[in-house]
């Protein structure tokens, strides 16, 4: 068994790394930080390849499938992303264009290539990390918002195609609420909640793909999240969603 592991050298893909050795898959490690990467393959005790990519980069993305297109791929994880927070008219439009490409084109990419090999041999997993931000409206984070949207409407209509076709291949997509990452520092932003931890959120997310879940959230209050936001109108949610933002500017 071989799992494909984009985001790794930290958070959540860093403990998904170490679940799935701990399984017994094989492993295939993506990250801009060769340091980390290099650090995490000699803690595990299973095979790992590390690959160092900026995957914002389209090229280095296509170059990723290159490489690992013979690698017979069981599990694919999409978890590389990261967030900017304030006013859509003040944030930088090179952060947020380097944000689309990792948050969006990467997993658009990697998912469609990845999963045709799948398809053809009827096998597979494939789990895209959106958040809970993909809910609702994001005032103050508007492109990290819009951007984890895009990754949940992806996914749950590459579901249907596949259930339609009777496919054995999963699909799922995990939608975290705060999680104790770096994710903080580099949006500029503070959580204004307590935040999972995120080996717990990794194999949570992990056993539930595995139990072929479509919509993985860890965490209780996440999880009313979700359900409260179906009801409530969408003007609200932004609303809410900005006084929310404003408290976690720093």
């Amino acid at each position: 068994m071989k799992a494909l592991i984009t985001g790794a050298s930290s958070g959540i893909g860093y403990q998904m790394a170490k679940y799935l050795s701990q399984l017994g898959y094989d492993l295939i490690l993506v990250s801009r930080d060769k340091e980390k990467l290099q650090k995490l393959q000699e803690e595990l005790k299973t095979e790992v390849k590390i690959i160092v990519a900026d995957l914002s980069i389209e090229s280095k993305i296509k170059e990723v499938y290159v490489l690992c297109r013979n690698d017979n791929i069981d599990v694919l994880i999409n978890n590389a992303g990261f967030g900017d927070c304030g006013m859509f008219t003040e944030t930088d439009l090179n952060k947020e264009m380097d944000m689309l490409n990792l948050n969006i084109k990467a997993v658009h990419i990697l998912t469609k290539m990845f999963l045709k090999d799948m398809v053809k041999k009827d096998h597979g997993y494939i789990l895209n990390v959106s958040s809970s931000a993909s809910f609702v409206p994001g005032p103050l984070m508007a492109t990290y918002y819009s951007s984890k949207a895009y990754v949940l409407r992806l996914t749950t209509s590459i579901y249907e195609e596949l259930r339609r076709s009777k496919s054995k291949v999963v699909i799922s997509c995990l939608c975290p609420g705060p999680v104790a990452t770096n994710f903080n520092a580099v949006a500029n932003v503070k959580f204004s909640v307590k935040p999972l931890k995120s080996d717990y959120v990794a194999k949570y997310a992990i056993n539930h793909m595995l139990q072929k879940k479509l919509i993985i959230i860890p965490g209780f209050k996440m999880k009313c999240a979700y359900f409260f936001s179906r009801f409530v109108p969408t003007k609200f949610l932004a609303k809410i969603t900005y006084n929310i933002q404003k408290k976690k500017l720093k």
